[in-house]
């Protein structure tokens, strides 16, 4: 019999893993991550993520509400899914951020430097992943079988493959605006602390609110698919001569992410 606690400890510490060693790489990669290996990354993590939402979140979002009838089957999916992406807009207008492909700073904090706005852009998008594995391993306790925390799981393991180039994507960058490998290492590692906490909350929230799993799950796909929608795609696509790459890298990450979650679902 599978051990549930330690399966989702080993879930959410995972994801954590990902961007830690992720951000190591600045003490492996001597400069900065080529543009063609950029563009492949963020489609790559576009991928996960998006897949993710699908197969992840709002599949099973759709079959907690199978039993329900008319627009009731729908409507915590749809609008829990509108909420999500509404949440992360609002973090988009106050945490202040910076976006490398376009220079552009957003939110409020005018006062902050480049550094701290490229690791708070990073951190933006790591709660909306977090809190996607603490609603998923919510859902899992809730249905309490091996399949429900397999695909819990499967969850986590994509989110720490697409952490991993996320932190070097962080991290490299940072060493350059710090001059210090070791400072970069450490930001980047921070910025993927929150994914833990976020999925801890929502694991609590998922406990605390049963009643309303579908619509959690599916706020958590949809605040997801705004950072894709919103930064991924567009830095994916920001060097034009490689955009067919980026492309590529986003059906990977798709794929690969289907894959775990049928394998391990």
């Amino acid at each position: 019999m599978m051990d549930y606690t330690l399966i989702t400890i080993v879930g959410i510490v995972i994801i954590f893993l990902g961007t830690t060693l992720g951000s190591a790489m600045v003490y492996v990669i001597k400069g900065d991550i080529s543009s063609r290996a950029n563009t492949i990354l963020l489609g790559f993590a576009s991928g996960v993520m998006i897949a993710a939402s699908v197969w992840s979140l709002l599949i099973p979002s759709l079959e907690m509400t199978a039993d329900s009838e008319g627009v009731m089957q729908y409507l915590p999916t749809i609008l829990g899914f509108v909420l999500g992406g509404i949440f992360l807009v609002i973090l988009d207008k106050v945490v202040p951020h910076f976006h490398l492909s376009s220079g552009e700073n957003e939110g409020l904090g005018k006062g902050l430097g480049k550094t701290a706005r490229l690791f708070l852009a990073v951190t933006l998008h790591n709660i909306p992943e977090g809190l996607a594995v603490g609603f998923t391993f919510g859902a899992a306790s809730l249905i309490g079988t091996d399949v429900a925390y397999l695909s819990a799981l499967a969850l986590s393991i994509g989110m720490c493959v697409q952490n991993f180039p996320e932190g070097a994507a962080l991290a490299l960058p940072l060493k350059r605006e710090t001059g210090s490998r070791h400072r970069a290492f450490l930001l980047g590692t921070l910025s993927g602390a929150v994914e833990p906490v976020s999925a801890v909350i929502g694991l609590v929230l998922s406990h605390a609110l049963v009643s309303i799993q579908p619509w959690l799950l599916a706020f958590s796909a949809g605040a997801m698919v705004f950072v894709v929608a919103e930064d991924l795609i567009p830095e994916a696509m920001s060097d034009h001569k490689h955009s067919h790459l980026g492309t590529w890298g986003l059906m990977i990450g798709f794929a690969l992410m289907m894959i775990l979650d049928v394998a391990l679902g």
